[in-house]
């Protein structure tokens, strides 16, 4: 019992349409011919330099010297062993806080060395440094 004349019934489409394919190339190819002239015609400028680094003033350096007889200097001026505490509490609370540079005689006892450094550590200053001089030889 046939009820129409059909050659095959429901075939199914084994190929691509490639037809849009071809058209969303060529409009493709419409858009890179019509930019890449743009993109290459620019004007050539010469552009200033800047650096985003935030400018660091760097704290003045203190120099504190023990003199062969024991006494103490701060930045060349004599000062007592009872002033010491306070300057240095002083360069401590400052920020950025500045390094303090030992310079101690070679004949001077270590201990006087010793207090000095307690002092600035009981004071809160981070930065010590010694200062020595170059061997002459």
């Amino acid at each position: 019992m046939a009820f129409g004349t059909q050659d095959e019934p429901d075939e199914v489409m084994n190929e691509i349409n490639m037809t849009p394919l071809v058209d969303v190339m060529l409009v493709l190819l419409i858009i890179f011919i019509i930019t890449v002239p743009v993109m290459k015609h620019a004007v050539n400028i010469d552009l200033p330099q800047a650096t985003s680094q935030p400018e660091v003033t760097k704290p003045q350096n203190i120099l504190f010297t023990v003199a062969a007889d024991g006494s103490y200097y701060w930045n060349d001026n004599k000062i007592d062993d009872t002033a010491l505490k306070p300057l240095l509490a002083a360069e401590a609370a400052k920020d950025p806080q500045p390094e303090l540079h030992i310079r101690g005689d070679k004949a001077v006892r270590y201990e006087r060395v010793a207090q000095a450094m307690s002092a600035a550590r009981e004071a809160g200053v981070r930065k010590i440094g010694f200062i020595t001089e170059p061997d002459s030889k």
